[in-house]
């Protein structure tokens, strides 16, 4: 349902509104980083039912996410910056 690199936005809890970047998928849940909030190295493990789907993937953010690629929190933000005007 979710891909890797896909652009979601929370719909509850204190980051309401939020984007975010998945990274990973496990059953019923998600991983997502922000950069700012959740760096890379921590990511926030979120039900799916608690994020908005949005039909945009960062192509270049995802293959790096699947070939475990040198990534940095400025990525994410870079990637995200037109979401979270």
């Amino acid at each position: 349902m979710f891909a890797i690199g896909q652009v979601v936005f929370s719909k509850c809890g204190r980051d309401k509104g939020a984007a975010f970047v998945v990274t990973a998928e496990e059953g019923e849940y998600i991983w997502l980083v922000d950069g700012k909030l959740r760096k890379y190295s921590a990511p926030k493990k979120k039900k799916i039912k608690h994020v908005q789907v949005t039909y945009h993937i960062d192509v270049g953010l995802a293959d790096k996410i699947e070939r475990n690629a040198y990534l940095v929190d400025a990525d994410f933000i870079k990637a995200l910056s037109a979401f979270n005007k």
